[in-house]
C-alpha cells in the first residue's frame, strides 16, 4: 500500500515555499521557474496589469518580471498575509475590479499548486495531507480571537485555491520537525523563527524519545521581524531624503500687530517678535505608508499626487518631494525594498556598508547614496530588539526553564542573521548552543514530516 503524500506549505509574508515527503522520510523541495535560475523560495508578491482591457495577473518571480519589464506599470501588491487578522481590510478595488483579500492570496495559492502538481507530475490527490504553517501570533493580531480569525481565512483561500482539507501547525514547531530530523538523540531546544512580519519562539523536547508524542513546552510570539527593521532603516535613512524634513516656506503671520511708527524725541517703540509658522511640507502619514511595504502600493492615487504636487510647490527643498513623487508614479517600492534588503545583508556582514538607490534618478542627481555604520543602524532597531529580548524571557519564566537546561537554540529566518538579534541569544544561552540553518525553507521541510 502506497503511504500518502504529505505536503508542507510555508505561505509567508515574503516568501514561501513547499515540501513533499513520499513516506521514506526524504524530504524535496518544489522548484519554481524563474529567468535566471528555478528556486525553492517564491515570492510571496502578485502583479495585476491591464492587457487589452482585461486584467492579467502573475505571481512570485514571474511578477517580479512582468512589474520590472511593464512600460506602464500595473498594481504589485506585496505582504498579503499581514492583512490576516484585520476585520477592516476585507479587499480592493483594482483597474475596476472587487477582490477580497482571499482572492488575492488564492491566487498566489494557487501558483503554488500548480508547481507542486508539476514537481508531481499529477494532480494532487484528495488524500495528500497538507501542512500550513501559521505563526503563533499574526501581524496586528491583538488576541487569539483575531489569530484565529486570520488562521480561518487563510484555510478558506488554500481552499478557493484547489487544495484538499488543510491543518495548520505552528512555524516555529515546524522548524524544530526540520531541526529534530538530523538527531540521533534527545534535545531541548529553544526554535526562533523569524519572518517577514513576525517573530515566533517554541520550546520544545525534540529526538527520536518525542517523534511519536509531542509536547510543547511554551511558544510564545510577537507581530514584528524583518519589516519592523525594514520600516526604521526607511524612517531613518530614505523618508528625509525624499522630504519627511522638509518644512513650508515660511512666511509672517498675517495677524501679528503693525510695526508702530516713530516719533521724533520719543524712543522707538519695538514691534512684538514676529510669529512664523513651521509645518512639514508633506503629510507625515504618507511616510508612514512608505515604511509598510503592503501599503505602500495604496500611495499611487489621484489625490497623493494631488497632495505631493501642491506640497512641492510650498517645500523648501522641492527637489526632495520631487523625489517623493517619482518613487511613487514609477511605482518603486519593490526597487527600494531591494536596496533595504541589500543594506541589511551588508551590515549583517560588515560594520559599515553603502545605501544606494539609484532607480529614483538614474542620472544620479536625485538618487540616495548614505554610509550606515552596523552601531547606527542597531540603535534604529532598539525597540525592536528589546521587544524580542523581552518575548523570550517572557517564554522562559512562563516555562519555568532556565537557559542552562536549553541544550540548542534553532534559529531561522532571513532576520537571524542580523547580528544584534543573533546577540540576544547568545548572550542567554552562549554562542555555541545557537544554530541556523535553511532559512527560507526551514519550515516547509518540517511541515513535510509532521
Amino acid at each position: 500500500m502506497t503511504s500518502p503524500l504529505k505536503i508542507g506549505i510555508d505561505f509567508g509574508t515574503t516568501n514561501s515555499s513547499v515540501a513533499i515527503e513520499r513516506g521514506t522520510g526524504a524530504v524535496e523541495l518544489v522548484q519554481f521557474p524563474a529567468r535566471a535560475s528555478a528556486t525553492e523560495s517564491f515570492r510571496s508578491v502578485l502583479y495585476l496589469e491591464q492587457q487589452k482591457g482585461r486584467v492579467v495577473s502573475s505571481t512570485g518571480p514571474q511578477a517580479i518580471e512582468h512589474y520590472l519589464e511593464a512600460e506602464m506599470p500595473g498594481r504589485l501588491i506585496q505582504s498579503l498575509k499581514s492583512y490576516l487578522p484585520s476585520r477592516t481590510l476585507t479587499g480592493t478595488e483594482v483597474f475596476g475590479r472587487r477582490y477580497t483579500l482571499e482572492d488575492l492570496i488564492a491566487r498566489i495559492l494557487t501558483d503554488l499548486r500548480i508547481g507542486l502538481e508539476k514537481h508531481l507530475g499529477a494532480p494532487l490527490a484528495a488524500d495528500a495531507t497538507v501542512n500550513v504553517g501559521r505563526p503563533v501570533r499574526f501581524v496586528s493580531a491583538e488576541n487569539e480571537e483575531d489569530d484565529a480569525y486570520a488562521t480561518e481565512r487563510l484555510r478558506a483561500a488554500f481552499a478557493q485555491a484547489g487544495f484538499p482539507s488543510v491543518t495548520f501547525e505552528l512555524e516555529p514547531v515546524a522548524a524544530a520537525f526540520a531541526y529534530e530530523a538530523s538527531l540521533d538523540h534527545d534535545e531541548t531546544i529553544l526554535i526562533g523563527d523569524f519572518g517577514g512580519g513576525t517573530s515566533d519562539f517554541s520550546l520544545l523536547p525534540v529526538g527520536p524519545s518525542f517523534r511519536s508524542a509531542r509536547e510543547i513546552i511554551g511558544n510564545s510570539g510577537l507581530g514584528l521581524a524583518g519589516d519592523a527593521f525594514d520600516a526604521r532603516i526607511v524612517r531613518k535613512l530614505v523618508s528625509p531624503g525624499l522630504g519627511a524634513d522638509t518644512l513650508e516656506k515660511t512666511y509672517d503671520n498675517p495677524f501679528a500687530p503693525p510695526v508702530p511708527k516713530r516719533f521724533p524725541g520719543r524712543a522707538a517703540v519695538l514691534p512684538p517678535q514676529r510669529e512664523l509658522k513651521i509645518i512639514p511640507a508633506v503629510p507625515a502619514w504618507i511616510y508612514a505608508n512608505l515604511e509598510r511595504w503592503h501599503y505602500l502600493s495604496f500611495l499611487k492615487t489621484r489625490n497623493v499626487t494631488e497632495i505631493l504636487k501642491a506640497a512641492r510647490a510650498r517645500a523648501e527643498e522641492p527637489e526632495k518631494v520631487a523625489s517623493l513623487i517619482t518613487l511613487i508614479e514609477e511605482d518603486l517600492g519593490y526597487q527600494l525594498h531591494q536596496a533595504v534588503q541589500r543594506l541589511k545583508i551588508d551590515l549583517s556582514r560588515k560594520e559599515t556598508a553603502t545605501f544606494r538607490f539609484p532607480e529614483l534618478d538614474p542620472t544620479g542627481s536625485r538618487g540616495l547614496s548614505s554610509e550606515v555604520a552596523r552601531a547606527d543602524f542597531e540603535g534604529w532597531i532598539q525597540p525592536e530588539l528589546e521587544a524580542i529580548e523581552a518575548c523570550v524571557d517572557g517564554l522562559m519564566t512562563s516555562s519555568s526553564m532556565r537557559p542552562g537546561k536549553v541544550d540548542r537554540v534553532f534559529l531561522t529566518g532571513g532576520t537571524s542573521f542580523v547580528p544584534a538579534v543573533r546577540k540576544i541569544f547568545e548572550t542567554r544561552f552562549g554562542a555555541d548552543r545557537v544554530v541556523t540553518g535553511n532559512e527560507f525553507t526551514s519550515v516547509a521541510r518540517g511541515l513535510a514530516l509532521r
